[in-house]
């Protein structure tokens, strides 16, 4: 879903429409006021959107009343520029101040927006168009807005679009009441079959002047056209096989297990697994369906603006979910390979300490948020990176990191040196090191009750060489051959999670397994039995080898016992001088 492809287009147009500039010096990223917009939008803009020439200046009926981005993405329809206005005296002033200001317009919001006709009040740009309920509301830099608004599209005339621009802009289509205005267009490439979704954002807050900002999304809205788009079709319904056996397995696990499965985490990634899945399911089903039905109205009128950015968006968030399933499902091999001596170590550390770091993150983040207030209340009037909360947080985390710069903070020539120095000792040369010693700690422990415990690793070589031989005597290519020792054991033994304390009767049901196997492996000959044939029955070489892994077996238990001895006598001499101190 994701390629080098679509950097390279989204980069190709932010330079163009971004950082291209007018004769004046204007272009998008340079605009500061009202006068710079429309410099911006009769030079730049139109010229990025308008190529009426194809190469070398030719121009071929082909290509007549069409536009070619840099000759090889089609502007689709026309471009369309909305704005949204707040009513006149809707924000509360001081009385004593109210004489001197007669008009008031505060910033924007849902009640106070203003729809009523403005201006010459003779067409959409001057009437208020209201938008469907499903169209996405923006999240800009100082306000979040709804769709809708007062709309005009540009023509596909270069000349009869400056003229319109001219004539809005000698009319006062912008007001004081504008608070947003959007540029919205799409292109398609059909070298890389990409539509590139383009919304440049100009925001005219409250304060005065201009922020502005642009979203542009290259999404592959056409899904199957190439050979490898069906296959990757067949890798698709795959998938969906895949998921809707996987529900029916977790649904057997939750019938079974019924309470108990809850307890476990990997259920519960399990679980998320397939709550994802099934939206990511659901809506590349619904997109394929919508593109299918809403592809030949968008495209068939020339002069309309064609709504792509509604699919672009849910692109986006389709996108952004597979995301979040791929890496959960990454997550999981932690539980495929937890049989490693390593990863053991590794989640028995994580888990023996989750009580002890649950605590340290209490108590850590009650100083970072501390920090966080002090920096937001000192600092966020002058400094960018303490503008808002969120802001003071991920700036800590950076000052953590080493990723920050001290001169920003010097506004306040006290608290500035004495807030950094301060976070710098507590946080990161006290708290982040507790963090690390509690982690150390937990994992020493860990490595020390390994070292009591005989091996029963097998390596993933090991595994590798099994299947292979397992499916090479299936498939009648090799001779079955006697397992090696090394297989017998980890098939013969359960492994411990040194994490959980073992069970008592484990030891028992190998003792037992060892003696039903003795009888059955060495066959004692009857007293009538000439010495020549009991020597000739009485043990093959195969069972020679089974015998060799009972006595590896009857070995690793002898151990156990010996490690258990040695930690009673170790308790029972720890007893015995206690006694002793306290008689004294």
């Amino acid at each position: 879903m994701v390629s080098t492809k679509m950097f390279h287009l989204n980069a190709v147009m932010s330079r163009l429409f971004l950082e291209e500039s007018s004769d004046e010096g204007i272009n998008f990223n340079s605009i500061r006021n009202v006068d710079d917009f429309w410099k911006f939008a009769e030079g730049p803009l139109l010229d990025g959107l308008s190529w009426d020439k194809w190469y070398g200046n030719v121009t071929s009926d082909l290509q007549e009343n069409r536009s070619h981005i840099y000759y090889e993405n089609l502007l689709l329809g026309v471009a369309q520029v909305r704005q949204l206005k707040v009513h006149n005296k809707t924000c509360s002033s001081y009385p004593r101040f109210q004489n001197f200001t007669k008009d008031c317009y505060p910033s924007y919001r849902y009640n106070a927006e203003d729809k009523s006709d403005f201006g010459l009040k003779n067409g959409s740009e001057w009437k208020y168009t209201s938008a469907t309920s499903l169209s996405p509301w923006y999240w800009g830099e100082v306000g979040f807005y709804r769709s809708g608004g007062f709309i005009f599209t540009l023509l596909k005339s270069k000349e009869k679009s400056r003229e319109k621009l001219e004539f809005l802009r000698k009319n006062g289509w912008l007001t004081r009441g504008t608070r947003v205005v959007f540029i919205d267009f799409s292109t398609y490439n059909a070298n890389l079959n990409l539509f590139c979704i383009i919304r440049l954002v100009v925001e005219f807050p409250a304060t005065g002047g201009v922020l502005t900002s642009s979203r542009i999304y290259s999404v592959k809205l056409l899904r199957y056209v190439s050979f490898y788009d069906y296959f990757l079709a067949s890798c698709e319904i795959a998938f969906c096989v895949f998921i809707i056996t996987f529900i029916i397995q977790e649904l057997i696990e939750i019938k079974n297990l019924k309470m108990e499965y809850f307890k476990s985490v990997w259920n519960w990634l399990d679980l998320l697994l397939v709550a994802v899945s099934i939206l990511a399911i659901g809506f590349n089903i619904y997109r394929t369906m919508a593109v299918f039905l809403l592809m030949e109205n968008l495209l068939s009128p020339e002069n309309v603006y064609p709504d792509f950015y509604f699919l672009a968006f849910w692109q986006i968030l389709h996108d952004n979910m597979i995301a979040i399933c791929v890496f959960f499902a990454f997550m999981k091999i932690f539980k495929f390979v937890n049989f490693n001596k390593t990863m053991t170590q590794l989640s028995s550390t994580l888990s023996r300490c989750a009580s002890n770091i649950c605590g340290f993150a209490v108590m850590f983040f009650i100083i970072f948020f501390a920090y966080a207030v002090f920096g937001y209340l000192v600092f966020g009037p002058h400094v960018e990176d303490f503008s808002t909360f969120p802001n003071c947080i991920f700036s800590q985390f950076r000052i953590l990191l080493g990723d920050f710069n001290f001169l920003t903070i010097e506004v306040n020539r006290i608290l500035g040196p004495l807030y950094f120095i301060s976070f710098v000792f507590f946080v990161f040369f006290i708290l982040v090191n507790m963090f690390l010693a509690i982690i150390n700690d937990t994992y020493t422990e860990v490595k020390a009750d390994f070292a009591e415990i005989p091996s029963q690793e097998i390596h993933i070589k090991d595994l590798v060489r099994q299947s292979c031989n397992k499916t090479l005597v299936k498939l009648r290519l090799k001779k079955p051959e006697v397992e090696d020792l090394q297989s017998k054991e980890f098939s013969s033994t359960e492994r411990k999670d040194i994490s959980k304390p073992s069970k008592r009767n484990s030891g028992n049901e190998k003792k037992s397994r060892l003696r039903k196997g003795r009888k059955h492996h060495l066959r004692i000959p009857p007293d009538n039995t000439e010495p020549g044939a009991a020597s000739q029955s009485s043990v093959s070489r195969a069972e020679f080898q089974q015998l060799l892994g009972y006595t590896a077996e009857l070995e690793e238990e002898l151990n156990n016992v010996n490690a258990k001895l040695n930690r009673i006598m170790k308790s029972m001499q720890q007893m015995k001088e206690f006694s002793g101190m306290t008689d004294k």
